[in-house]
């Protein structure tokens, strides 16, 4: 199977530690994993036991995003030069794809491996919003370029690339929520809680959005039936008190094995519910939806932003798919 994940939900839901205790069980079997932090307030790479230096000196894909866009770029005519290259250019014939197992610059500038029990992953972060940024950025030309990258991704056979993204429903202010194949939302038992998931619901309608809800911080039957009611079978599991996850917030985690039967059970069906999504991809609706997001973008601010008309870049015989040949 291969496999695009996102996992969202509201600052605070525990989205980062489920995403992360994901990561470490398709890590544990083996399976080819590229994890990116597309949240700005960069907690990923602490869940995956990285202490707080070795989490500051990973590399910023923002502040790394000319060389992304120089490398995606390769020799596609329909783009006259990488500074035309906003977050929402689809590729096209002459395009670079990026591919889970391979080694490329954008990885090699980008990337960092973490070792896990039973396995490793490479970690790929938006880098934090600092105070250089206040008044002059704002987070989405930060998560920009993951938004690049992910329309330039081909993940093939077994492969998995989850993404621990931006709290709330930001990620609406542009495409990249229809990036994936599974989005997995994590809500608390509570009236906030399961706001943002309506909010989501609401936008994903119309783009075939897979929203599944991962109930967390769940402590009995009542909490359950109060997500199920305002859910419905939107509600794949729900998870509560772990003192495997209390140990690994004290950066002291035990060997993965010693999860709980019942969490390992939750992380068990996730991994079902994304390997069934493969045979429901479409990649004719993934570029199409990639495209509308561009021009749309390419309108309301593209254009003006570069001084280019942004929608020439768009190639209407390409359709992204694992049968795509990159450029070199």
């Amino acid at each position: 199977m291969n496999m695009k994940i996102a996992f969202v939900g509201k600052g605070g839901s525990g989205k980062t530690t489920l995403s992360s205790l994901f990561i470490r069980h398709l890590a544990a079997v083996g399976a080819p994993v590229i994890a990116i932090d597309a949240d700005i307030n960069q907690h990923l790479g602490p869940a995956l036991g990285l202490d707080e230096a070795e989490a500051a000196a990973l590399p910023a894909m923002g502040d790394r995003l000319p060389l992304i866009k120089d490398y995606l770029r390769g020799s596609n005519p329909r783009i006259t030069s990488a500074g035309t290259m906003i977050k929402t250019t689809p590729p096209g014939e002459g395009s670079r794809l990026l591919r889970v197992r391979e080694s490329n610059p954008v990885y090699d500038a980008c990337a960092r491996t973490v070792e896990l029990d039973g396995g490793a992953v490479r970690l790929m972060v938006t880098g934090p919003f600092t105070d250089a940024d206040l008044g002059v950025a704002c987070y989405h030309s930060k998560t920009g370029a993951v938004e690049l990258c992910l329309n330039h991704l081909v993940d093939g056979p077994d492969e998995y690339v989850v993404v621990d993204m931006t709290a709330g429903s930001d990620s609406f202010a542009s495409g990249m929520f229809t990036r994936f194949d599974v989005t997995f939302l994590v809500a608390e038992p509570t009236r906030k809680g399961v706001s943002v998931y309506r909010q989501y619901k609401d936008y994903a309608r119309d783009f075939g959005v897979e929203l599944r809800v991962v109930g967390n911080k769940v402590q009995g039957q009542d909490d359950r039936d109060f997500l199920r009611a305002e859910v419905g079978d939107d509600l794949l599991v729900t998870v509560g008190h772990s003192n495997w996850v209390r140990a690994m917030e004290k950066g002291r985690p035990p060997r993965f094995d010693a999860l709980e039967d019942t969490n390992r059970h939750a992380l068990g069906l996730l991994r079902t519910v994304v390997d069934s999504a493969y045979e429901r991809r479409d990649w004719e609706r993934y570029t199409r939806q990639m495209v509308h997001f561009h021009l749309k973008n390419a309108q309301s601010w593209g254009n003006e932003r570069t001084g280019a008309d942004l929608a020439v870049q768009v190639d209407p015989g390409f359709v992204l798919g694992e049968s795509v040949t990159a450029s070199v």
